[in-house]
């Protein structure tokens, strides 16, 4: 995705200091302005997401390096990041229903407080996963509530923190028309992406309570330091917030009219071709004229379309992702170009 002229100009006329001293007054107001979205009381900008997610497990997981979290067996922190926080904790993996919300029988299984030395302490609950793009619906609002009220209420006296990685929150709260902040308000900390179809090219940002921040900011400091004049960055990520997040219903509209489209044609599509945001995720139909493994190839070098595929067991899904840069017609480009491959 690129950057509009918009975003690249208004990165063009920020005023800069040095974030690392706390100076740079552009890194300043986005901090401010994540922070009135969510109603936490402090956040901290951050280049890339994964440093994100060790930076919140450095500072929920601080009690000592035996300490633990509860994740989803396929959340994004177990799959798609590394394995770094394994160098690190330790973690119990539980299971998520169809709407990849976490088995609250088995995070109650998982749960360990700091009374038996066979047992690592548990510190967190991360990554709840409640906005992933194959969950059958779309993360169910009340869902960190629940786990925010087990955390807080029922192991209160424990410690227990919840973290969410909201890297596509923005999507769902138009989605779904709740503020941000009610969707996380049972969270002690929340990780948004600025590049997950906003229009920014990286960044992120934590927010959660004073405390767990600063100490952010000194994990961000011992996880390859901090940044000197990053208003550059941070001024994209503010004109993102402020401008694109109500386009994204049009990404929503595409997205929904490729999985028609697809579905029609004979595709198998996830959840019965039910799309709430930007993401769409497609099996090849019965019979078709190529093998998975040549799709991807074949429909970049003969439409010019990227997609990626492997998702799901033995990699049968394929993922389409609408962004701003892409409008209807190139919607239709798309769809003729997979169906023209697959279907003849």
């Amino acid at each position: 995705m690129q950057p509009t002229s918009s975003i690249l100009h208004a990165a063009m006329l920020a005023p800069t200091g040095n974030d690392e001293l706390g100076e740079d007054p552009t890194v300043i107001a986005l901090q401010e302005y994540v922070v009135y979205l969510f109603q936490k009381q402090s956040a901290l900008y951050i280049p890339i997401g994964t440093k994100g997610d060790l930076c919140t497990n450095l500072v929920h997981c601080h009690y000592n390096r035996l300490a633990e979290m509860i994740l989803g067996k396929h959340s994004h922190i177990n799959f798609y990041e590394g394995g770094g926080y394994a160098i690190w904790w330790s973690a119990k993996q539980v299971s998520e229903d169809e709407n990849a919300m976490l088995d609250l029988d088995e995070v109650h299984d998982a749960f360990h407080a700091d009374i038996d030395d066979h047992y690592a302490k548990t510190a967190l609950i991360y990554s709840i996963d409640l906005f992933r793009e194959y969950a059958r619906h779309i993360g169910w609002r009340g869902f960190a509530l629940i786990i925010g009220s087990l955390a807080h209420r029922t192991w209160e006296k424990h410690g227990v923190k919840v973290h969410v990685n909201g890297a596509r929150i923005f999507n769902h709260a138009i989605s779904q028309s709740v503020p941000t902040s009610k969707l996380c308000s049972g969270a002690d900390s929340v990780s948004i992406c600025l590049s997950k179809g906003l229009g920014t090219p990286m960044g992120s940002v934590l927010v959660g309570g004073a405390e767990f921040i600063r100490l952010a900011k000194r994990a961000r400091k011992r996880l390859g330091g901090g940044m000197r004049q990053s208003c550059i960055m941070a001024a994209m990520g503010m004109y993102a917030l402020q401008h694109n997040v109500d386009c994204l219903a049009e990404d929503h509209a595409n997205a929904q009219n490729l999985a028609r489209a697809l579905k029609n044609a004979g595709f198998w599509l996830l959840k019965d071709g039910k799309v709430d945001t930007n993401v769409v995720l497609f099996g090849l139909p019965e019979n078709c004229k190529l093998e998975k493994e040549d799709l991807t190839q074949a429909l970049y070098e003969g439409f010019g379309v990227k997609i990626t595929g492997g998702y799901s067991s033995r990699g049968k899904l394929f993922r389409l992702v609408a962004h701003m840069n892409i409008d209807e017609k190139e919607v239709e480009r798309a769809t003729a170009g997979i169906i023209s491959l697959c279907c003849g």
